[in-house]
């Protein structure tokens, strides 16, 4: 079988890193506005009050928030089915008084409406690493009671676009308590304990949300997403290397675990015993955990890593980028990210086999030094290159391995803020933007070869990739 026919090709963007306008509307401050531009060797600085005369990319990004109809337009053009994004949730409720801002919630009311004027599906990420400053405040996700705020902005987006949305993702990449605690977490906390916390609190709320979201609208879809930094090979045959990529697997795994089958596997259990950590259980959640299970699983894919028994860094960091391994079979993208389409099929499967659920890949994509040509043309064959042979390995795993993967949404379909670094430089979409690592330019979007390439792509539904 090739891609079925009501496949869900679209991009993905996330409101921290496209919308801009941080100061518009009413709406609040997020712990993505308090962060300057960094680099690979030279991080991005959290500041807890904001700076004068110091940059922050989130404040103005691409300014999607006040050009979405030419970007959505663009969207249409290229044929999407699906628009996966985010909603700023601090743009809807900007303070700790649980009253909803009208106008944030007008802004994506009018978004809606113009993705359904193409017939664009949206596919909702509810929170994507923009933790509203109010719930810092508060302690962040180490603070029980940020599960009943949580559950206050759903319920309210859940009734208000009831009849607008029906795929909804609770938390973006729910792992990345790894990597960022102040993006994911809301704390600069960054012990084992307080990430062990923060994550349970944000599986408890997930949980009720699946819930919620069934009980206000029985169409609806919630699902859950995984970050893609565990995805990994033995460095040899060696037994001992065999084990420790079975145990990096199941550590980076166990988020999918509770999620999509709905309790905390036993191996985490044990580690959490050995090293201290003391979950905060209260009685009724087991139960909501296994009632509130994902309805589908997503995740992000860019790259794969290779794990030994002298993999150093994993004994501190289970989300390292960097293992102590390189894998001498792939190349590497600019930004020093392996190359490898076919660990996509072969994580596709691990995912069917684990979880007998439906899949959906939400990220996707390479990040380049794009270079905008004086006539206005990019030309990124690279990046046509890149995912025509991420789409090879998909139709192989739908048409082989029989994986019930049932969309697809690229990162990003138009140029926007890493989140890592906060530069424009590290380019991903189909759409160029004139905006440079310090937010000078025309904003002018412009289409790059790949843009043709995936136009094709999609309206021949993954037949036409040369």
């Amino acid at each position: 079988m090739p891609f079925p026919k009501d496949f869900l090709w679209g991009g993905a963007t996330s409101a921290m890193q496209c919308e801009g306008a941080f100061d518009q509307d009413g709406r609040g401050l997020s712990t993505c506005d308090m962060e300057t531009t960094g680099t690979r060797t030279n991080p991005r600085q959290y500041h807890e009050v904001l700076q004068e005369n110091v940059y922050y990319p989130s404040h103005t990004a691409i300014d999607h928030y006040n050009q979405y109809k030419e970007d959505i337009a663009l969207f249409a053009e290229l044929g999407f089915k699906v628009y996966r994004m985010s909603m700023s949730w601090s743009r809807i409720f900007p303070d700790a008084t649980g009253i909803p801002n009208e106008a944030g919630l007008q802004h994506y009311d009018d978004v809606f409406d113009e993705l359904n004027k193409y017939n664009i599906q949206p596919l909702i990420t509810i929170t994507h690493g923009d933790t509203p400053l109010w719930i810092v405040e508060k302690g962040g996700w180490l603070n029980r009671d940020v599960i009943d705020d949580y559950m206050n902005y759903v319920t309210t987006i859940f009734t208000r676009y009831k009849n607008k949305v029906k795929y909804w993702i609770t938390f973006n990449e729910i792992n990345g308590v790894e990597l960022s605690m102040i993006h994911s977490g809301g704390t600069q906390k960054n012990d084992p304990q307080s990430k062990a916390t923060v994550s349970y609190h944000q599986f408890v709320a997930a949980a009720k949300a699946v819930l919620k979201g069934h009980e206000i609208d029985p169409e609806n879809h919630v699902g859950m997403m995984l970050g893609g930094y565990f995805l990994s090979y033995p460095n040899s045959c060696d037994p001992d290397d065999a084990m420790s990529d079975m145990i990096f697997k199941n550590r980076s795994l166990f988020y999918c675990d509770v999620m999509c089958l709905g309790y905390y596997p036993k191996h985490m259990i044990n580690l959490y015993a050995s090293e201290g950590i003391v979950l905060p259980w209260v009685e009724g959640d087991k139960e909501i955990l296994m009632k509130g299970k994902a309805d589908f699983m997503s995740y992000s894919y860019y790259y794969t890593m290779v794990i030994g028994k002298k993999t150093e860094a994993l004994r501190t960091n289970r989300a390292s980028f960097d293992t102590g391994y390189r894998n001498p079979y792939l190349e590497l993208s600019d930004w020093g990210w392996a190359i490898d389409p076919v660990g996509l099929r072969y994580t596709l499967n691990v995912f069917m086999n684990r979880y007998h659920m439906p899949i959906f890949v939400a990220e996707n994509g390479l990040g380049a030094k794009d270079v905008l040509c004086d006539d206005g043309s990019v030309h990124d064959l690279y990046r046509r290159y890149y995912f025509k042979r991420h789409v090879e390995e998909m139709k192989k795993a739908i048409e082989i391995d029989g994986v019930d993967l049932f969309g697809y949404t690229t990162w990003s379909c138009i140029d926007s803020v890493s989140a890592s670094t906060g530069e424009m430089s590290k380019r991903y979409g189909f759409i160029y933007v004139d905006v440079d690592d310090q937010g000078n330019g025309s904003f002018k979007r412009y289409k790059k070869d790949s843009f043709k390439w995936y136009k094709k792509c999609i309206a021949s539904n993954g037949e036409d990739i040369e």
